[in-house]
């Protein structure tokens, strides 16, 4: 009887242990994990803010704990005076754990106030001073390779257009957007010869810059100003490459009015939402998957100091786990139009078309790239101008 009692309560105890160590080990798994996302314009901007916005919500669905905190509209118009240092100090006493700096406009800054918390990850998006040594060792530099997607954004506007103008809707004037702007030609480009049998030197492809991601009232030129000047002169697809959504708007009100325009917005997948009769498609950035892999690295004390551009998931670019850029298909296309958009993606992902491939001119008639050779990642980065046959300003 009492040997009978004696195991009953061994077994009890273990029973009382088993549920009180489950209960511990199942908090330190769902321990609290807070991150910081500080995004240059608008939260909910149909653009690059909310693409950022929308994949640090994912990264709090796929990680038990993480919550992020954020300020948006962190630029000179919307938030004069406030400066990025002040931002991090209060994210910081609110607990975050690491910092994410989204814009091409934050890299002086991240490096300075990174250096004032060396115990704080941060990563800057877009930027390469992990690369050319300007960071402190606690900040990373990610970037996807959008490259191939503003390729394909120009491929749909080659196969739609009537006129042979294709008007390209520009920020301020960069390494990045010049190299963006120049995918998005030479996609036009072979898309137009390849599926349509047209001489590609017969397109005319203009640039015109507003001078910023985004409008600023007396500081930048009026996107949809510039996108009326475009359409104006003879462009009838109008391809975006600033943070905002002015470029599909005033496609839309022109179509309302019964001209035949059309529109490539940029960024953010659900874009075309805005007026899909004028959509063409859109690239955008799948941010998600990234914020995942580096507060996972912050979690597992792996993070290190890299700069990352990454290819997209070939096997299937709009795959939201896995790709970090994808191209959303528009309802404007035709299906034919479709049709050889989906070829050309699958010549891309196979290397049957290869961008930057030599011989390549800059602007001012340099030979940039020999014939036959493929430029290297550095010369892409750094491109120093658009590409000849390109009308706009490369500084």
């Amino acid at each position: 009887m009492f040997a009978r009692r004696k195991a009953w309560i061994a077994v009890a105890i273990l029973v009382v242990l088993s549920t009180v160590l489950g209960a511990c080990g199942k908090s330190a798994s769902n321990e609290e994990f807070v991150f910081g996302v500080i995004l240059v314009g608008p939260y909910n901007d149909h653009g690059w803010s909310e693409a950022n916005y929308q994949g640090a919500k994912y990264a709090e669905e796929k990680i038990p704990g993480a919550r992020m905190i954020y300020l948006d509209k962190l630029n000179s118009s919307d938030r004069q005076g406030t400066t990025l240092e002040q931002v991090v100090e209060d994210m910081v006493s609110q607990g975050a754990q690491m910092i994410f700096t989204t814009s091409d406009d934050f890299a002086a800054d991240t490096d300075v106030v990174a250096a004032k918390y060396p115990d704080i990850p941060f990563v800057h998006i877009s930027g390469d001073h992990a690369r050319t040594g300007k960071a402190p060792s606690n900040v990373a530099n990610y970037m996807s390779k959008m490259e191939f997607m503003k390729a394909v954004a120009g491929c749909a506007a080659a196969l739609k257009t009537e006129t042979g103008q294709i008007g390209y809707l520009g920020p301020l004037i960069n390494d990045e957007t010049r190299r963006l702007a120049s995918a998005a030609y030479l996609g036009c480009r072979e898309c137009y010869e390849t599926y349509r049998g047209g001489n590609p030197d017969d397109l005319r492809f203009v640039v015109n810059w507003i001078g910023f991601w985004f409008n600023i009232p007396g500081v930048t030129l009026d996107p949809t100003v510039v996108s009326n000047d475009l359409f104006n002169s003879g462009v009838d697809v109008l391809m975006s490459g600033i943070d905002t959504t002015e470029a599909i708007v005033v496609a839309g009100q022109r179509y309302d009015k019964g001209e035949k325009v059309w529109a490539i917005p940029y960024d953010y997948e659900g874009a075309c939402e805005i007026k899909p009769e004028v959509c063409l498609g859109t690239p955008y950035f799948n941010w998600g998957p990234t914020y995942v892999e580096y507060i996972k690295a912050v979690q597992d004390g792996k993070f290190k100091q890299d700069w990352v551009w990454t290819d997209p998931y070939w096997k299937d670019i709009n795959d939201h786990d896995k790709s970090p850029v994808g191209f959303a298909l528009g309802p404007g296309l035709s299906e034919e139009d479709q049709k050889n958009l989906e070829d050309y993606i699958e010549r891309l992902a196979s290397g049957k078309s290869k961008l930057f491939e030599g011989p390549i001119y800059l602007q001012d008639g340099t030979l940039y790239v020999a014939e036959g050779e493929q430029a290297t990642d550095e010369q892409i980065w750094y491109l120093p101008q658009l590409l000849q046959g390109m009308e706009g300003a490369s500084q």
